[in-house]
């Protein structure tokens, strides 16, 4: 069992950034790095899409079109913690996100939803 906790949403004007943070924990003996991690968002009415992907160490990451070359996904295994630096935030990017954790690296390769762990969300939201 893992469990995910997000933080950092809130309230920005368009073009301005946030940095969410999703903090890990287990309740028995386990190792952050074992999890690749992904953060996917939903937004009223639509349905949960990925967002970006992160490997075991960091190493390899992976991006929806939409955030390409505005947000940045990263890790710190040493303080489980994943991070998404969201940049030129567009109205378009308000939804709920969340943080996810798996151990098999397809399912941020292939922006899989069927990710074992979930947090509950933060929100965001971006005036215009």
């Amino acid at each position: 069992q893992v469990q995910l906790v997000e933080s950092g949403g809130g309230l920005v004007q368009a073009g301005g950034s946030l940095r969410l943070s999703c903090a890990a924990s287990a309740r028995t003996f386990d190792t952050f790095g074992n999890y690749v991690m992904g953060w996917f968002r939903q937004a009223p009415g639509k349905e949960r899409e990925f967002v970006a992907g992160i490997s075991y160490t960091g190493g390899v990451t992976y991006y929806a079109d939409s955030v390409k070359g505005r947000f940045t996904i990263s890790r710190d295994n040493a303080k489980n913690t994943v991070y998404l630096q969201m940049s030129s935030l567009k109205p378009g990017d308000s939804a709920d996100y969340y943080c996810a954790a798996d151990s098999e690296f397809w399912k941020i390769r292939d922006g899989s939803g069927d990710m074992d762990y979930w947090g509950k969300g933060t929100l965001v939201t971006v005036s215009s």
